[in-house]
C-alpha cells in the first residue's frame, strides 16, 4: 500500500478523553510471556489496518479548508464521506494484496459505515461505534493511547536506507518544501487572494514567508502588490511622526506613571536575552508608550507588553542570520532596518489590539466575559473536570485570567505562540473568539493531571505552571485541531454554552 503523507494535527477518530477514559483505566498490564492472541475489538482491527485516515491528496486540502472558514453541515459531511470512501477503497486493495493462503482464514476488517450527507447528527454515533466496547470485554481491550491516532512512522527502507528517522525527516522536508512553494506561488501574483492565504496559513506558515504573510493577514499591507511599497513608506513615516510628537512627553506629570509602568514591565518579559538588549528595550518602550497615548480608553495595561514580542521576533527573522533570535546581537542590525521593524511591529500589534481592546479597558470586561464563557463551555464538554475544580474551590479567574490577558503567551514557549498566531490570524476573530476554544481545549488537555490533584493549592500551582516547556509545533497542532472541533460543535449554537 502506498505510504501516507503525515498530516499534523489530524486524528481519526478525534481523541476524546470522556469517551476513551474508561478504556485507558480498564486495561490490564501486558503479560511478559507469550500467550495466545486475544480477540480484539472492531476498532482495534480497523486501527491496526490504518496508517492514517487522511489521504495525502485532495482530502487533505478539503479538510484544511474546513478549518479556515465556516461551512454548512452538507459540505462538512460531503468531505468526511469522501475521506471514508477513499479509505475503504484502500482497505480493499490492501486485503487483495495480502490475500491469505489456502489454510489461512482471512481476518475480518471492519469498515466505517458511510454517513448520509444530510444528517450531521450521525457523526458522533459513528465515532462512538469504534471507540466504545462492552463492559464484559473491557479486560480484552488493547489501550487506546493518544499516539495511536497519529500518523505511523515509516519503517520500510527505501532506496537502501534503513534509518526510520532519516526517512521521516526527508518526508517532512519534502512536505515543508511543497508548502513553501504553495505560499510563494500565492504571494507571487499581482493581487494576493487573502481568503486562499488564510486557508493555507491555518495549518502553519513556513518561516521564510511568515513576515509578509502576517503583515497581509493582519490587514497592515494591502493585497495589491503594487501598493505595498507606498503603504509601508507611509505607515512607517506616520509612526515616527508619532514618536517625534509624543515621546518627549513621557516624563510629563500626566504620562509619567504610564511610562514608569512600561519601564518596569519590559525587563520581566521573555526571552530575556533578547528583551534586555538596550536597543530592544528602547524599541519596546516607544511602541508601548505611543500605543497607550493614542488609545486613552484603555491606556497601557500589563499584558499588552507581551503582545509586542511575537511580531518583533518574526519581523527580525528576515534580517538576522541566527536561527534563534534569542542569540542574535540586535546592535549589529542596521539602524534603518530596526526602524522599519519597529514601525511594522507597532502597526501589526495595533491591528491585533483593535479586535480585543475591551480586554484592557477599565475593569477589563472583555476578559471577565471570556473567562465566564470558558467556565460554561468546560462545564459542557468535560463536566468531571469542571466539577472537580468547583469541589476544590478553584475559580477560573484564578488561572484563566492570565490565559486571556496574555493570549497563552506565559503558558507555552515563544515558538509555540508564533505557531498559534499563524492560525489565529487565519481565523475570523481568532484572537478573541477562537482563542476561547483553544483555552477550553488547553484546560481539558490536562484532565488526567487535574483529576489526580486533591488539594486546592496543588491544583492552582499546577494550573499556573503547566509543563509545556518542551512543547513543539505538533503539540500546538493537536491543540488547534481539538479547539476547531469544539468551535464547530458550539460556535453556531451559543445556547449550548449553558445547561
Amino acid at each position: 500500500m502506498a505510504s501516507i503523507q503525515h498530516v499534523y494535527g489530524a486524528q481519526h477518530p478525534p481523541f476524546d478523553p470522556l469517551l476513551h477514559g474508561t478504556l485507558l483505566k480498564a486495561t490490564p498490564k501486558a503479560p511478559s510471556t507469550p500467550v495466545k492472541a486475544k480477540r480484539i475489538s472492531t476498532f482495534q482491527e480497523f486501527e491496526s489496518n490504518t496508517s492514517d485516515a487522511w489521504d495525502a491528496g485532495e482530502d487533505e486540502d478539503g479538510l484544511l479548508a474546513m478549518a479556515a472558514e465556516s461551512l454548512s453541515s452538507d459540505v462538512v459531511m460531503e468531505t468526511a464521506n469522501r475521506v471514508l470512501r477513499n479509505h475503504s477503497q484502500r482497505q480493499e486493495r490492501h486485503k487483495l494484496q495480502e490475500a491469505p493462503g489456502p489454510e489461512q482464514k482471512p481476518k475480518p476488517v471492519a469498515e466505517p459505515p458511510l454517513v448520509p450527507s444530510g444528517d450531521i447528527r450521525l457523526v458522533k454515533s459513528i465515532s462512538e461505534s469504534h471507540t466504545s466496547c462492552p463492559a464484559e470485554s473491557a479486560s480484552d481491550t488493547v489501550p487506546l493511547q493518544r499516539s495511536q491516532s497519529l500518523p505511523h512512522s515509516v519503517t520500510v527502507a527505501l532506496g537502501g536506507t534503513s534509518d526510520p528517522s532519516a526517512l521521516s525527516s526527508s518526508a517532512l522536508s519534502e512536505r515543508e518544501a511543497s508548502r513553501l512553494d504553495k505560499f510563494k506561488q500565492l504571494l507571487a501574483g499581482p493581487h494576493t487572494d487573502l481568503e486562499e492565504l488564510r486557508k493555507l496559513s491555518w495549518s502553519g506558515i513556513p518561516k521564510p514567508v511568515r513576515p509578509i504573510t502576517w503583515k497581509l493577514l493582519s490587514g497592515y499591507l494591502p493585497a495589491n502588490v503594487d501598493r505595498r511599497p507606498a503603504t509601508l513608506q507611509r505607515k512607517q513615516k506616520e509612526y515616527f511622526a508619532f514618536i517625534e510628537h509624543y515621546y518627549d512627553s513621557r516624563n510629563d506629570d500626566v504620562h509619567q506613571d504610564t511610562y514608569r509602568q512600561i519601564h518596569i514591565d519590559i525587563p520581566r518579559m521573555s526571552p530575556e536575552a533578547l528583551i534586555l538588549q538596550p536597543k530592544v528595550t528602547e524599541i519596546f518602550e516607544r511602541i508601548l508608550f505611543i500605543w497607550a497615548i493614542r488609545h486613552p480608553a484603555s491606556g497601557y495595561v500589563q499584558g499588552i507588553n507581551d503582545l509586542v514580542t511575537p511580531f518583533f521576533v518574526v519581523f527580525m527573522c528576515e534580517h538576522i542570520e541566527e536561527e534563534d533570535v534569542d542569540a542574535a546581537d540586535i546592535s549589529r542590525v542596521p539602524a534603518e532596518v530596526l526602524r522599519n521593524v519597529e514601525a511594522d511591529t507597532y502597526w501589526c500589534m495595533s491591528k491585533l489590539l483593535d479586535g480585543i481592546q475591551d480586554n484592557y479597558t477599565f475593569a477589563q470586561p472583555g476578559i471577565q466575559m471570556k473567562v465566564k464563557m470558558l467556565e460554561e463551555l468546560v462545564s459542557r464538554i468535560d463536566e468531571q473536570v469542571h466539577r472537580h475544580l468547583d469541589q476544590h474551590e478553584v475559580r477560573y479567574l484564578q488561572f484563566a485570567f492570565r490565559w486571556m490577558n496574555n493570549l497563552l503567551m506565559r503558558e507555552v514557549p515563544l515558538h509555540c505562540t508564533i505557531r498559534l498566531w499563524d492560525t489565529y490570524q487565519s481565523e475570523p476573530e481568532g484572537f478573541s473568539h477562537f482563542h476561547l476554544y483553544v483555552c477550553a481545549a488547553f484546560l481539558v488537555r490536562w484532565r488526567k493531571e487535574i483529576l489526580e490533584e486533591k488539594d486546592f493549592q496543588e491544583l492552582l500551582l499546577f494550573l499556573q505552571n503547566l509543563p509545556t516547556a518542551h512543547w513543539g509545533d505538533e503539540d500546538i497542532s493537536l491543540l488547534l485541531a481539538e479547539a476547531y472541533r469544539l468551535k464547530f460543535a458550539f460556535a453556531d449554537a451559543p445556547n449550548h454554552y449553558k445547561k
